[in-house]
Formats: C-alpha cells, sequence, structure tokens
C-alpha cells in the first residue's frame, strides 16, 4: 500500500513537473480587433492585420519572446461597438490574450475600453483619434496614433496657407465624425481663424449623399472636409462629382485611405486635386525595424506597404518589448511596462507613453501630413506635401 501511494505520488509530481513545462511553453496571445467587413473599413482592417501578422512571424523567427511564441488571435469588429466589445471579452476569456491592439474605429476604442478598464487587460488603439480614447486616462489605454486635436491642427493649418474663408463639413455621426467636427469649430473659435464653417451629419450606413452635398454646394464653399470612413467616403467623391460640386471646390479627405492601391480603381476620373492626411511618407526616416519591415512587405505583397500596415507592424514590436521588459505575460505587469518603458517601432523615433495631461495620455502620435495628388493615377509617393504638422 505504501509503495503503491509512492507510485502514484511520483506520477502525480512527474504529470505536475510536464504540465508545467508545458504551461511555460505556451504560446503568448496577443488579440487584434480590427473592421474586416462592413460597415467598418475592411481595407483598413486588413491592412493592419497584414502589419501585425509580419510582427509576429518576425519575432517568433528570432525565438519569441521569454522563450515563448507569439500567437496572434484576430476578431472581426464590422466597425460597430457591439461587435468590438464582443470581440474583446472572447479574446480575453476565451483566448486568454494579454493585450489586445488594432482599433482602426474611434466608436469601436471606446466602447472597448469601457469593459476593458474592469476586465484589466490593456488595449493598444493604431489608428482610432477620438479624443476620449485616452483622455479619460483609463490605464488599460494606450495608442499610437493622431488625435483629433492635431489632425485638425493639421488642416487648420492648411485653411489658413490657402486663404479659405468658407469651409463645408460632411461627417459620419460616429465618434470619430463628432469629434472631429466639433474640435474643427472649437479650434476655429480658439485660433480666431474667423471661418464660416457648415456642417452636415450622415449615418454611416447611407449610401446616398446627394441631399447633403446639394446642400454644401449652394453654400459655395472653398474647402469640403470629407469625414467619411470606408465606403461613404468613396461615394461622396463620385457623388459631390456628379452634382458638380468637384473637381471645382477642393476636397480634404480625413484619414489616409487615398494611399491605398485601390483609390485610383475608384477614382480614375476623378481622384486628382483632393488632399488628404496622412502619417507617413517613404520620404520620412524609418527606424532599422521599419526598414527591415518595408523588405519583408514589399516581398510578400509586391507594393509598399501604408502607414495602417506600419502601425500593425509596430503594435507587434512594442508589446513584445514590453513583455520583455515586464518579465512575464501578465496583463498588470505589462501596463507598468508600458507606462515606463521607450520603445522602438518602425519610425525612426522613441515611442513612450507618458502619463501626459488631458488627450495626450498614453499616448504616441505621429507626425501628421497633408498631401495632395495633382495628376491622375498618381503614386501617393510622389504626392505633393502641403502641411506637415507635429505635436
Amino acid at each position: 500500500m505504501i509503495r503503491r501511494n509512492f507510485v502514484v505520488a511520483g506520477a502525480l509530481a512527474t504529470g505536475l513537473l510536464s504540465f508545467g513545462v508545458a504551461a511555460q511553453a505556451q504560446d503568448i496571445g496577443i488579440g487584434l480587433i480590427v473592421p474586416l467587413s462592413a460597415p467598418g473599413d475592411p481595407t483598413g482592417g486588413q491592412l493592419i492585420r497584414r502589419g501585425a501578422e509580419i510582427g509576429v512571424d518576425m519575432i517568433n523567427a528570432q525565438g519569441g519572446v521569454m522563450g515563448r511564441k507569439l500567437k496572434l488571435f484576430v476578431q472581426d469588429s464590422q466597425g460597430t461597438p457591439q461587435a468590438g466589445v464582443a470581440a474583446y471579452r472572447r479574446l480575453v476569456t476565451e483566448d486568454k490574450v494579454v493585450a489586445v491592439t488594432g482599433f482602426f474605429h474611434s466608436s469601436v476604442s471606446i466602447a472597448v475600453n469601457e469593459v476593458a478598464k474592469e476586465m484589466g487587460v490593456p488595449t493598444l488603439a493604431l489608428q482610432a483619434s477620438a479624443s476620449d480614447i485616452t483622455a479619460k486616462k483609463y490605464d488599460i489605454a494606450f495608442r499610437t496614433h493622431a488625435v483629433d486635436p492635431a489632425r485638425v491642427s493639421a488642416w487648420m493649418e492648411l485653411i489658413k496657407k490657402k486663404g479659405y474663408k468658407k469651409v463645408a463639413i460632411i461627417a459620419e455621426t460616429t465618434d470619430y465624425g463628432i469629434g472631429l467636427t466639433e474640435e474643427t469649430i472649437a479650434q476655429n473659435k480658439s485660433g480666431n481663424f474667423g471661418v464660416d464653417i457648415m456642417k452636415v451629419t450622415f449615418d454611416n450606413k447611407a449610401t446616398d449623399f446627394t441631399p447633403q452635398l446639394l446642400q454644401i454646394k449652394n453654400f459655395k464653399p472653398d474647402l469640403v472636409l470629407n469625414i467619411g470612413v470606408g465606403q461613404p467616403m468613396d461615394l461622396i467623391i463620385d457623388q459631390a462629382t456628379t452634382i458638380g460640386l468637384l473637381p471645382g471646390t477642393p476636397m480634404l479627405i480625413s484619414y489616409d485611405a487615398p494611399t491605398r492601391p485601390q483609390y485610383w480603381k475608384l477614382h480614375e476620373k476623378n481622384g486628382s486635386g483632393v488632399f488628404f492626411i496622412a502619417y507617413y511618407s517613404p520620404k520620412s526616416p524609418l527606424s532599422d525595424l521599419g526598414q527591415a519591415f518595408n523588405k519583408a512587405y514589399r516581398e510578400k505583397f509586391n507594393e509598399d506597404p501604408v502607414y495602417g500596415a506600419l502601425n500593425g507592424f509596430g503594435a507587434i514590436m512594442i508589446l513584445s518589448q514590453a513583455l520583455k521588459n515586464a518579465g512575464a505575460a501578465d496583463p498588470k505587469a505589462l501596463i507598468k511596462a508600458l507606462e515606463s518603458g521607450t520603445f522602438k517601432s518602425w519610425p525612426d523615433a522613441a515611442v513612450t507613453f507618458p502619463r501626459a495631461d488631458g488627450v495626450y495620455w498614453h499616448n504616441w502620435v505621429p507626425p501628421i501630413l497633408i498631401l495632395q495628388y495633382t495628376k491622375p493615377g498618381q503614386d501617393w509617393k510622389d504626392a505633393d506635401v502641403v502641411v506637415t504638422y507635429t505635436k
């Protein structure tokens, strides 16, 4: 009987030891929430996903983090807060991820953070700009993207530079659209720009913007701010052309969609002349990591990466370095490491997440560029740089 108990105890001990080794070697899960279907911007989501997947492959090829492989768990936000929150819950409870990154749409990021502050797994937003993502000063919320005040400051600089006096805003009724509209009105007032601003709004599921665009045409603006994301942004360009608002009136696209390969396929005849926001230009210096990613991306996709892919890659690099600094795959330790560390990403500049005032809490802001296409079919890498804004 004694010998039998000894054997059983030995077997249990061996089993526990084996389990411990297996647990120690278990992959470290990182969640990615991006729009992969409508009404979100699936192209934006796929670009971020491409970058993140290459980042994971590069880290794992070098032995992983703390001797463990990274594993990317991808969820589709569909561009809606409800789907984003459900995705976050699955990633945390089922996949046991230590961090969740991605977040193209501001409304999704804001909604997820309300849940994340209770569940404790940090978020790293990559292309969502609304102020409340970081302005609420949640310990779990981090971001590497242009925030509303900085983005608006860039286009107010353009408005001043060009001498525009009347500006029409057509904006979606999301946190992104509302936030940018309100910030534009606020900066116009606080900066004494004296611009006459007209604003019209639309639901991001809409497909006919003719009524709003006719209102804008009657207003006779010097500039139209197109604050639509995904399909609405493209439809606004086409429908503004149909009613004769374009090309006579300049239009500014509020993010970097015109850098994507399909832009000229959709706007072969009416894509020239537009201004658009960008956060990266091939003329911008890259870190050694950024150069390595550039090469890997071109080899895999036979095209140059744009900002979304670069930022998806950068998130994996930042989280990997933070995990190494934390010394454990633990969300609380990871949060402390993100707050206290200095990280290398794709740009040739250090990335930090200070406990700063207001919207700049836990936020690293890339340079913001305004580019302009001056001829049909122009490569975005050759577009004129009209404004460069740095915070």
